[in-house]
């Protein structure tokens, strides 16, 4: 399984374009954690409603339902350009240069043919949810307290475009690399080791506490 990674970058079209989009996947996954952080006190709002009021929040598992789509579905663009997905690398991690830019290739082009067929089928979806003719909250609803179902709907495929782009931008860092040859490739996550991982994380905490101690004197 892979662990951490690390994104090369340089003065490219490829590394402008791949810190570019990845400010928006930044911003979507601190939407994400927002989203979370508002459905905890949702749910303690919930939870002492009910035992000290018996008044528990109205549409509480219909709020829940349509947070869901939000945290589920806007971070997978941030995560992929991290390399955080789990995957397995008994094989592939035993591949050097040209050898693992090939296969990391194929990887991504089985990917990418998989987003984009998910991304045409949840459009679709929204579709079948949203009726065009019909007045903003007579579509199709909730349960409970009939909340919109369009527009948790409408984030799926907005988001598995956006992992679309992300797998679009490695697959140009991967064919550069195998044309190149690199051991070290721009735009795509470097799988570390437990010992590279362990060095970086030591050099981000004494990083740490030199800024603290250079804000103290």
């Amino acid at each position: 399984m892979a662990g951490p990674s690390l994104v090369r970058e340089d003065g490219s079209l490829l590394s402008r374009a791949d810190r570019s989009l990845h400010r928006f996947e930044t911003w979507l996954s601190l939407v994400a954690g927002i989203v979370i952080f508002l459905l905890m006190l949702l749910a303690v709002g919930q939870i002492l409603g009910r035992k000290l009021f018996n008044m528990p929040v109205p549409g509480f598992i219909d709020w829940v339902e349509q947070a869901m789509a939000v945290f589920a579905f806007l971070g997978i663009a941030y995560c992929q350009r991290v390399g955080g997905h789990i995957r397995m690398d008994i094989l592939i991690g035993q591949l050097r240069r040209r050898w693992l830019w090939l296969a990391e290739i194929v990887s991504t082009l089985l990917m990418l043919f998989l987003s984009i067929v998910l991304t045409i089928g949840s459009w679709r979806h929204f579709q079948r949810a949203f009726d065009w003719n019909a007045p903003m909250f007579s579509r199709d609803s909730s349960i409970d307290i009939a909340l919109p179902l369009w527009p948790a709907k409408l984030l799926v495929p907005l988001a598995l475009g956006l992992l679309t782009l992300r797998l679009l931008l490695q697959l140009w860092g991967y064919i550069r690399a195998l044309k190149e040859g690199t051991e070290e490739p721009i735009a795509v996550p470097m799988i570390l080791s437990a010992a590279e991982e362990a060095a970086l994380e030591a050099e981000h905490v004494q990083g740490a506490e030199e800024e603290i101690r250079g804000r103290r004197t």
